[in-house]
């Protein structure tokens, strides 16, 4: 496997992250007391904010934008264009798309269940529970497991070749083992700081699934699918794995060489903790909501990852402002080459909202992020709309329709 493809890798989730998490105000909101019960109507603006962003990212070339927004008992969703660009069939609203970043979201689960369990603690150094990890990446000071959670490490990030046009299309057949990129991670120099602060490295997350690899016997995504798959019972929800993409997921594509490349399914992706994972919209609200509402970890633990307070990545989840009640959302971006994924849950889990775009055919440009903070300004934008209070009826439960055979959205469903 050529490892060319490093040189880059470092930076370009960093920025991305930075633009999409980080560019928020620094002082936050502090939990206080909880407002009237939320209520939202279609009239209110936030169904016709969701179409108009969907209008415009088809109309510069999106195949698909799948929206999901949960407030309570109620839910709104549609689906927007079509599944690939080859023979066009409608994209419907349980179509999975690669998810990114929200797969570490899930590998924090499964390492928090371990400490749970006694199996792990949080504070020791990761090389207690991987032997290797001093000598492979060559860290400048000790490292722990909350670290690694907290993407406070300062380990440089490797992002692989399906990020890196020389190597993109050979990203699409080969798969890159989890040891073999914490490998191509120790070979970018780490550079010691005298204050470590936040710095996003998908490097982290392929050592925490290592760990959790060694402590349980078994590949991640089969830990993720007992910890989070199976208990919730999400259907469209999975690793990538070896063979063809589900038949109902929907394509992404990037430009390369003037050419139009179908990057679905990659094998680059294969149990790639970073964020190999495949999920449809619901499903992604489904497993925040189970979290936030203590059904996967404990309180205490759910305590743990939200914290520190002050910061905007706890233990495996983003915090934004959360204006109807004076306190956060949780969840995270998801952001792979043909795809962006934004999810958003209130702390007691009751509003939502989960937004997958595939993204217009474009050539990799490392550390563009516009579209994906696009999506994330639509988002908390939308759920801090739907705590108007007042006389309002119910969501509209109905998807959106595709429209026309070039995929525009079409009016309420």
């Amino acid at each position: 496997m050529s490892v060319a493809w490093i040189r880059a890798s470092s930076g370009r989730f960093t920025a991305a992250f930075a633009a999409v998490a980080l560019t928020m105000a620094l002082g936050g909101c502090s939990p206080g007391p909880e407002p009237p019960t939320p209520q939202v109507s279609p009239e209110s603006g936030y169904r016709s904010m969701l179409e108009d962003f969907s209008r415009r990212l088809l109309d510069r070339g999106a195949p698909a934008v799948l929206i999901q927004i949960r407030v309570g008992a109620d839910e709104w969703s549609a689906a927007y264009g079509v599944r690939n660009l080859e023979s066009r069939p409608r994209a419907e609203i349980t179509d999975p798309v690669h998810v990114g970043g929200i797969t570490k979201s899930m590998v924090a689960v499964c390492v928090l269940k371990l400490a749970e369990e006694g199996l792990l603690q949080l504070d020791a150094p990761v090389s207690t529970y991987l032997p290797e990890f001093n000598k492979v990446t060559h860290p400048p000071g000790p490292v722990t497991v909350r670290q690694l959670l907290q993407h406070r490490s300062g380990m440089p990030s490797v992002d692989g070749p399906l990020f890196d046009p020389a190597t993109v299309r050979e990203a699409l057949t080969t798969k890159v083992s989890l040891e073999d990129l914490l490998a191509m991670a120790g070979r970018i120099s780490w550079q010691a700081k005298l204050a470590q602060g936040f710095e996003y490295s998908n490097s982290n997350y392929i050592a925490l699934a290592l760990i959790v690899e060694r402590l349980s016997g078994r590949r991640i995504g089969e830990v993720i699918s007992t910890d989070i798959i199976e208990p919730l019972g999400l259907t469209e929800t999975k690793m990538t794995a070896a063979g063809p993409a589900p038949s109902s997921m929907v394509h992404g594509y990037i430009a390369l060489d003037s050419k139009q490349l179908d990057v679905t399914y990659p094998a680059a992706q294969i149990d790639n903790a970073a964020g190999g994972m495949v999920s449809s919209v619901a499903d992604v609200n489904t497993f925040y909501r189970a979290l936030l509402q203590n059904r996967l970890l404990k309180p205490e633990t759910i305590t743990q990852m939200e914290s520190p307070l002050y910061a905007r990545y706890g233990l495996g989840v983003v915090r934004w402002n959360d204006l109807c009640t004076n306190n956060f959302y949780y969840g995270h971006p998801g952001d792979v080459p043909g795809y962006g994924t934004i999810t958003m849950t209130s702390a007691d889990g009751t509003r939502q909202l989960t937004m997958a775009v595939a993204y217009p055919p474009h050539p990799l440009q490392p550390g563009d992020t516009r579209i994906l903070h696009q999506m994330e300004s639509v988002a908390e934008d939308t759920l801090n709309a739907t705590c108007q209070t007042g006389p309002t009826g119910p969501l509209n439960n109905a998807a959106g329709s595709p429209g026309n055979a070039a995929g525009s959205p079409g009016g309420p469903g």
